[in-house]
């Protein structure tokens, strides 16, 4: 069963036939940044850049983080609609943590697929949020939603462009920059970041917000089951300090393997004082910036 529209966002009617995008308020025209990034669950974006994105947001700039699908099969006890709703809340709570917005698509949690109807959704979103750049999975990787949604992202990079694809919303003048998040999958080619981001300003906020995901982290997700979660409280606070210190030592690892890229952009000693990392990939699709543009992008370097 799908979740009461009015709890989630439908994909796409109401926003096909509006400038808006329904529950969000769109950013003045104020010369701050725009970002949109798309995970296929609400988790997925606030894994990957919930720490840059609360970096953006603490100097004024505008993030949209898009689940592509309502996460309705994600865990071993719960599914269908009462499931996505729980999971909306939970995300909207991390977004409140960070300070940014999000929007939760109502797709089925494994049904994804590349269609036209979800190429237009993306697009259109990516016309309404007048993004400056637009971040997303790679396209290799063990679950089919998180493949399709970096197709999606991928296919709507140049149709963003495109006045009479989805001419219900004007097309944008310029491409945005298409980046991807970093990942651990070696084939067809290994990761390799064009820029690494310290967020060691905001890891307590980025694990604070990833906290409040019990039905993912602490309770386990689709794959957990109830000894990870025990009733009593002393156990429950016991699973989510693991949780939180398995997180922190992930994005430590993410500083660590990448201390090429990270003496790049952290000259001398800065780069041994980075603890915890993010880390974004250039996409060929879309604009194609230079390390001036990217420290626009991205601006958090002294």
């Amino acid at each position: 069963m799908k979740t009461p529209r009015a709890l989630l966002v439908a994909p796409l009617l109401a926003a096909a036939l509006s400038a808006e995008i329904p529950g969000i308020k769109l950013p003045a025209d104020d010369g701050k940044l725009r970002i949109i990034a798309f995970g296929a669950h609400p988790d997925d974006c606030e894994l990957q850049v919930g720490g840059t994105a609360a970096r953006w947001a603490a100097l004024g700039h505008h993030v949209l983080l898009v689940s592509v699908t309502n996460g309705d099969i994600g865990h071993w006890r719960e599914a269908g609609g009462p499931l996505a709703v729980r999971r909306k809340a939970e995300v909207d709570r991390a977004h409140e943590i960070l300070g940014i917005q999000g929007v939760v698509l109502d797709n089925h949690d494994g049904e994804l697929e590349p269609t036209l109807e979800n190429r237009r959704t993306l697009t259109r979103l990516i016309r309404q949020w007048n993004a400056d750049l637009v971040l997303g999975p790679r396209t290799n990787d063990y679950h089919p939603d998180h493949r399709y949604t970096g197709v999606l992202v991928q296919d709507a990079a140049f149709m963003v462009t495109v006045p009479f694809f989805c001419p219900d919303v004007p097309a944008m003048k310029k491409n945005p920059v298409f980046m991807y998040y970093t990942d651990r999958f070696q084939k067809p080619a290994p990761s390799k970041p064009d820029i690494i981001i310290s967020i060691d300003p905001v890891i307590d906020r980025k694990l604070d917000a990833l906290a409040v995901m019990i039905s993912q982290f602490a309770e386990g997700g689709a794959n957990g089951s109830a000894a990870l979660y025990p009733a009593d409280a002393a156990s429950q606070r016991e699973r989510q300090r693991q949780v939180r210190e398995n997180f922190s030592r992930r994005f430590q690892s993410t500083a660590a393997r990448f201390q090429k890229e990270l003496v790049a952009w952290y000259p001398g000693a800065a780069a041994a004082a980075v603890k915890h990392a993010e880390a974004f990939e250039i996409c060929e699709y879309g604009g194609q910036p230079d390390r001036v543009a990217l420290r626009k992008l991205f601006p958090f370097f002294d």
